[in-house]
């Protein structure tokens, strides 16, 4: 089958991340004798300088790691809402969502402490050796890929007249770097400069220096800085100024944590998550929901199933993941609730926002997600369950197009937000201009696995170049992960102080006859626990190539999305209905999910997923690894 590079194998050590230079970098270390955790924490604060479109330091990270001789672990890098972060306050303001850029939307960060735990933790570097990669580029500079620069130019009117310290590291000449242009960012290098010798000096020995560095991020030079501009206000996409709701009392009550997580079984694989405070357990729900037998691989009928199986489980994740109650994860993944709603899926498209009622338990939906789906139900209410399904079904139901055939919905929809972008691009990705700021990030990942058999996943995102402005003495800016919080009180997902927004960002680890085998993850917001699916399926589905799985071809293959769900990112829009589709899916293909009523937007050819995957043979202790060419950026290395 036809692939655009090779699975690369081998016995010493692989990493795969959504860039070159991170990439190689975490091979750099490995080499020089480091583990996979060490290369893993390497690669994210290198992520940090050359993919500061797509994470920052001051973003978030979940990270899920295997250890050769320990159980599987998730290690929560999402920090929460601060103590001040509350559905009151904001509303005061008079905003009904929260803003997508600016103070206002920045949560605890957490990336930092993260990459901080698992160096400590199950790393064998010093904080010196795994910084130095991040600061040589940083300090010297490193080509630029061409997003950096269309990004800049999609805020350069915003960084000229309201988030000048942004510009002065962004926009040096007046301009944003052209493509392969040497970018640097001094004042970051000389915030890890700093942050290393203060921790060298404060105490000695490995771990003590790498706890002495959380302190002065949390409480340091490093947290006086955040705080400080978290209070300053600042332009957002409202449209006006806002301060923050972080404050020095926030920074230092945070640390991140380890928890288990959350799996299911699916064929002799075992898929592990993190919990419902990510959309995680959405690609398990997508996996229980699939019949015993499936549609041949790639047909119409699969792709039909997998869009539509797709689409309830999105649905249970708006009406019922978060951080602010209880997530009913084990009625969620049982057989029998699944068996149930497989039940609804028919031939045809649903246009409709279907939660379900685990336990018997009625769903809420919020508002703002009422409206966009075009339900038309009363602001605030709760969904309630239709009888006849088994597992309670609540609709919030709309038209669909006139053509979608016998029992599909008949009347058309308009009028909700689109989440496509340019070419098939998700919009979180693609640019779009807006004075104010609307200009959404992405993500970045890695993975790695060593020759001892340790594992690591990891999503780093927030705390973008374009997410608020640059902390001048720092060279970095805070995140907007509340975004993903409703400003509604008595939702799962309701911004409430000391609790998780929900987010998107989702590693994967995948088992065999409960042995870890592969590590995979992507950038993408919403659409992360589509394409991982997508690929997780056409490894397990595929066959092997040269002994081992398929991981390339299972990246390179033909990909697509939904988003007849509300979207994670202001301002928060969805399209029922919709599919967009690769072109290399094929016209038979693209003509079939027509004929189901699915409305289909035709791609770029190589637009959808950005899948990064490293794997390890158990019985032989062969390595391999795989990485995305869409973006013409992510690299896999090894040997």
């Amino acid at each position: 089958m036809f692939t655009t590079r090779p699975t690369l194998q081998g016995t010493f050590g692989m990493a795969s991340t959504t860039h070159w230079l991170a990439s190689q970098s975490a091979m750099a270390v490995l080499e020089d004798g480091g583990n996979a955790y060490d290369a893993a924490v390497a690669a994210g604060f290198v992520l940090h300088v050359v993919e500061p479109h797509l994470n920052g330091p001051a973003g978030e990270v979940p990270i899920i790691l295997a250890p050769a001789d320990g159980p599987v672990r998730v290690l929560c890098g999402q920090g929460p809402a601060p103590a001040g972060a509350s559905v009151a306050h904001y509303t005061s303001l008079g905003l009904d969502l929260v803003p997508g850029t600016g103070p206002l939307a920045a949560a605890v960060p957490g990336a930092f402490d993260a990459w901080m735990l698992l160096l400590r933790d199950h790393g064998s570097k010093s904080l010196a050796e795994v910084l130095r990669y991040a600061i040589g580029y940083a300090e010297h500079g490193h080509p630029a890929v061409e997003r950096i620069g269309a990004t800049i130019e999609t805020v350069r009117e915003l960084f000229e007249t309201e988030w000048t310290s942004s510009a002065e590291i962004y926009l040096p000449d007046g301009r944003p770097v052209a493509p392969g242009g040497l970018l640097r960012n001094r004042p970051l290098a000389a915030t890890w400069r700093r942050l290393t010798a203060e921790a060298e000096a404060a105490a000695s020995g490995r771990a003590a220096q790498i706890e002495a560095a959380r302190r002065i991020w949390r409480e340091g030079f490093i947290g006086e800085a955040l705080a400080c501009y978290a209070a300053r206000p600042a332009m957002d996409t409202s449209g006006e100024r806002h301060a923050g709701t972080l404050t020095g009392d926030d920074l230092a009550a945070f640390s991140a944590a380890y928890e288990a997580p959350v799996t299911h079984d699916w064929n002799g694989w075992t898929v592990a998550k993190a919990g419902g405070w990510s959309q995680g357990p959405a690609f398990l729900q997508q996996l229980a929901l699939l019949p015993s037998e499936l549609p041949a691989y790639g047909s119409p009928e699969y792709v039909h199933l997998l869009i539509e199986g797709c689409k309830l489980a999105m649905a249970d994740r708006e009406a019922w993941y978060g951080d602010a109650a209880e997530v009913p994860l084990d009625a969620l993944l049982s057989d029998g609730y699944n068996a149930a709603r497989r039940d609804l899926i028919g031939e045809h498209a649903s246009y409709e926002l279907r939660p379900g009622s685990p336990d018997g338990r009625t769903p809420r939906i919020s508002k703002h997600a009422v409206a966009a789906s075009g339900g038309g139900l009363d602001a605030g209410c709760e969904v309630r369950g239709a009888s006849g399904s088994g597992a309670g079904e609540p609709t919030v139901a709309h038209g669909g197009p006139g053509t979608a055939g016998p029992g599909a919905p008949g009347a058309a929809v308009s009028g909700a937000v689109g989440t496509a972008g340019p070419g098939g691009v998700p919009a979180d990705v693609a640019p779009e201009t807006d004075r104010n700021g609307a200009t959404r990030g992405d993500t970045c990942h890695i993975d790695v696995v060593d020759r001892w058999g340790n594992l690591v996943s990891a999503t780093p995102s927030g705390g973008w170049l374009q997410s608020n402005p640059v902390v001048p003495e720092l060279g970095f800016p805070l995140g907007t992960r509340l975004q993903m919080a409703w400003l509604e009180e008595g939702l799962p997902n309701s911004l409430t102080p000391g609790r998780r927004p929900r987010t998107t960002l989702t590693p994967s680890l995948a088992l065999r006859d409960g042995v870890p085998v592969m590590a995979f993850g992507t950038p993408g917001g919403d659409q992360q626990d589509q394409w991982q699916v997508h690929f997780f399926l056409a490894v397990a589905l595929r066959g092997a190539v040269r002994g081992g799985l398929d991981l390339q071809g299972a990246v390179d293959a033909p990909n697509w999305h939904n988003d007849s769900f509300p979207g994670s990112f202001y301002p928060r829009g969805m399209r029922p209905g919709s599919v967009t589709v690769e072109s290399r899916i094929g016209d038979g293909v693209i003509d079939g999910l027509r004929r189901r009523g699915h409305r289909v937007t035709v791609g770029d050819a190589w637009s959808e997923g950005r899948l990064c995957a490293v794997a390890r043979d158990p019985e032989t202790g062969v390595l391999s690894a795989a990485a995305n060419p869409r973006g013409m950026q992510g690299y896999a290395v090894g040997r």
